[in-house]
């Protein structure tokens, strides 16, 4: 069965960083897209990137320059890297697999359990 874990969450402060990964289990991040979603309190969960399996990459313009979505193959894991974390990024982020279809994302109804980041200002 597939499953997804997300770990690295954490409070920060405002301009500082964190890196989230996803472990995955029955398939293979190499052949199978991916992608990070967030929820903050009282919104919708929102894309945040996606990483095709080549390496095609879409960000929400709200985190383009300041996250990068990555893969490790030979871990299976799939990490985020957030750099100049803003109060506006508190949210729980989730992690997807899915595909692209017509250069968009679409997951599929797979979730890890999420994990929380806080930034406080």
């Amino acid at each position: 069965q597939v499953q997804l874990v997300e770990s690295g969450g954490g409070l920060v402060q405002a301009g500082g960083s964190l890196r989230l990964s996803c472990a995955a289990s029955g398939l293979s991040v190499s052949i199978n897209a991916m992608g990070w979603y967030r929820q903050a309190p009282g919104k919708q969960r929102e894309l945040v990137a996606a990483i095709s399996s080549i390496s095609t990459t879409v960000y929400a313009d709200s985190v383009k320059g300041r996250f990068t979505i990555s893969r490790d193959n030979a871990k299976n894991t799939v990490s985020l890297q957030m750099n100049s974390l803003k109060p506006g990024d508190t949210a729980v982020y989730f992690c997807s697999t899915g595909g692209f279809y017509r250069g968009s994302y679409y997951p599929r109804e797979v979730w890890g359990q999420g994990t929380q980041v806080t930034v406080s200002s």
